[in-house]
């Protein structure tokens, strides 16, 4: 902590005091009461809590003008960028001039960042969405920066890039969708709305996830795309394959090549086809049946489609959908164009098996019936790595209905690597599932017995004991305790020590109050022997490889992160939080605890109004 900060605080804290001092003293000149008068004094109770309110807003935002002076030397581009955005976004409720410098001076970081390192080129989108909920404006001058540094070019009428957008409508698109996620729908489509016309599967994903948000707005978008296929918008099968996704198989998309072969991307847990009107399913099926009715063009007039065996593959996939929801004029037609294409393909084409062509199109069978295929090709399985990736496949069909019968499949495992991460995928998500659905008792089954680390143990306990708060306070508080004998085993340098005292602060908060403190206390002296803290990367990723199979997932979990705890504790107590937070070691859990506390203070407060002799700067 830098003296020039310390002094102006505590020059802030003694005009505090002397101004309280001077509001308690009692008058030399007053007059005494005079005899057999009684004086009662009642004070505002408003007023009073008000006055500390607007003590604690002013002491806050020295707080975070002081931390962007220090902030402006940190070594780290990133750290630096992170928190002159989210200061500015702090102090934007009480300071929107000081904000909008902070601003630019967070912009100047990340793009010193991304210079330094490519890898941080999500880092200018995260800072433009905080840009953007303040100042439209600034947001957009960003933008255009990023355009012209990228000098992206689109050739028109050329084939479309039908997985991604080109490098500056996907930053556009990023910051609209990091607006949706702050819950900023309107300035999110303010953003969106100049690309959603490009059909790719970041803007499908887009709709996708807006329509989580307002339904009837974005209905009302992919309602245009449909249009605009339908009159000017060059579109091919793989198209209205990817147009399809956002009607029946949400976040489901495959495209095919030109060979036939199924390119797909598809969420670990399917998305049920959302509730759209009749109006709108039928607008999907007229601009389907518009486009793959067209008459093929000859190959060297091409320019857009991939070819007539891609058409026959789109139509076999979305056949079963035509003939279920279709006015049946069309689906005639769509079976009439079919069957033509299908007496012009080759044995193998027509013959052809593929899984992924059909990923969530018509009901899937039941995973049981689907295992006894996978038990006989064990039986003729000439390797072991094949066995292993067959028990991998029957793990996650019996994990998909939630049957502790994954566990025997995953130990009838060879590779003892492979056993055991897919053991660790298998027993967390049997726990998580558990802990969502409220089974305390199969989750904490799990959390004792089952192949977990530590932090994931911490993280079932703590859950577990939240549930239990109401029911039973007392089981609660000993799941608590045996959750802090399991943070104590971690490593003293692994940054999950502290996220796991972050974990148990958090529960405590719900069950015991009074020892949060503790608590957070213990997590402090963890992250100061912990280097790579940071306090904002709670995330939980596991990753299986086997064979065949690349599985991946990462759980976010805001229990093991500074923000939310640090919050609590200071509407708590406003000073003795600031004094757990100056005590962090390492400049990015004390700026992310401090950007916290203050936060708590400032949001949804009104101007301060401060006079300009009280405008604090440091020297």
């Amino acid at each position: 902590m830098s003296r020039s900060y310390l002094f102006t605080v505590g020059a802030a804290s003694l005009i505090f005091l002397a101004a309280h001092a001077s509001a308690q003293s009692p008058s030399t000149t007053a007059n005494a009461p005079q005899e057999n008068v009684s004086v009662t004094i009642k004070p505002d109770a408003k007023a009073e809590a008000d006055r500390v309110a607007r003590e604690r807003r002013i002491g806050a935002r020295v707080l975070l003008i002081s931390l962007a002076s220090d902030a402006r030397s940190f070594h780290d581009q990133v750290l630096r960028a992170r928190s002159l955005a989210r200061i500015a976004d702090a102090l934007w409720a009480v300071d929107p001039d000081q904000g909008r410098t902070f601003f630019r001076q967070a912009w100047e970081a990340a793009e010193t960042a991304h210079r330094e390192n490519k890898e941080h080129r999500s880092l200018r989108t995260e800072i433009l969405a905080l840009i953007a909920r303040r100042d439209r404006t600034i947001a957009e001058e960003f933008l255009q920066k990023l355009k012209a540094d990228q000098q992206e070019t689109r050739v028109e009428n050329s084939r479309p890039d039908l997985w991604a957008l080109p490098d500056y409508s996907q930053q556009r698109l990023n910051l609209a969708k990091e607006l949706l996620q702050l819950g900023d729908v309107e300035r999110a489509l303010q953003f969106a709305d100049p690309i959603l016309s490009y059909i790719t599967i970041s803007t499908l994903d887009f709709l996708t996830y807006l329509r989580e948000k307002d339904p009837a707005v974005a209905d009302k978008r992919f309602a245009s795309v449909l249009a605009n296929v339908r009159s000017n918008v060059p579109a091919d099968a793989n198209t209205i394959s990817l147009l399809s996704s956002y009607i029946f198989t949400p976040r489901t998309y495959v495209t095919f090549d030109s060979s036939g072969a199924a390119e797909s991307s598809w969420p670990v847990s399917p998305l049920p086809p959302p509730d759209v009107s009749a109006q709108l399913r039928l607008a999907f099926f007229q601009t389907a049946t518009a486009v793959l009715l067209r008459a093929q063009p000859s190959p060297e007039q091409d320019q857009i489609t991939s070819g007539i065996i891609t058409k026959y593959m789109v139509m076999k996939r979305l056949l079963p959908l035509f003939e279920q929801y279709a006015p049946k004029e069309l689906a005639a037609a769509m079976r009439g164009q079919f069957n033509a294409l299908n007496s012009e393909m080759s044995d193998s084409v027509r013959e052809a098996e593929n899984e992924r062509a059909q990923k969530e199109i018509g009901p899937d069978k039941p995973s049981v019936d689907r295992e006894q295929p996978l038990l006989d090709q064990i039986e003729h399985a000439g390797t072991s790595e094949q066995r292993d990736d067959l028990y991998l496949r029957l793990a996650l069909l019996a994990l998909s209905r939630d049957d502790p019968k994954s566990r025997e499949y995953v130990s009838a495992m060879e590779d003892s690597e492979l056993r055991k991460h897919a053991q660790t995928w298998v027993d967390w998500s049997l726990a998580a599932k558990s802990i969502k659905n409220q089974k305390t008792e199969t989750a904490l089954e799990l959390a004792r017995t089952g192949q977990l680390s530590h932090i994931q143990r911490v993280w079932i306990l703590t859950q577990a004991a939240k549930l239990l708060a109401k029911t039973d306070r007392d089981q609660a508080l000993s799941l608590l305790d045996e959750a802090t004998s399991e943070v104590r085993r971690i490593d003293g340098g692994d940054p999950d020590r502290p996220r796991g005292f972050l974990a148990v602060a958090n529960a405590l908060n719900v069950i015991a109050p009074t020892r949060v403190w503790e608590a957070v206390f213990d997590a402090v002296k963890a992250a100061n022997s912990a280097e790579n803290f940071k306090g904002e990367d709670g995330v939980l990723t596991l990753t299986v490889t086997s064979n065949s199979l690349v599985l991946k997932k990462s759980d976010i979990v805001s229990d093991f992160d500074i923000k939310g705890i640090f919050q609590v504790i200071a509407n708590n107590d406003f000073d003795r939080a600031i004094q757990l937070a100056r005590g962090f070691r390492e400049e990015s859990p004390r700026a992310n605890a401090t950007i916290a506390i203050c936060e708590s203070v400032l949001n949804g407060k009104e101007s301060l109004d401060l006079p300009h002799q009280q405008t604090f700067r440091r020297h």
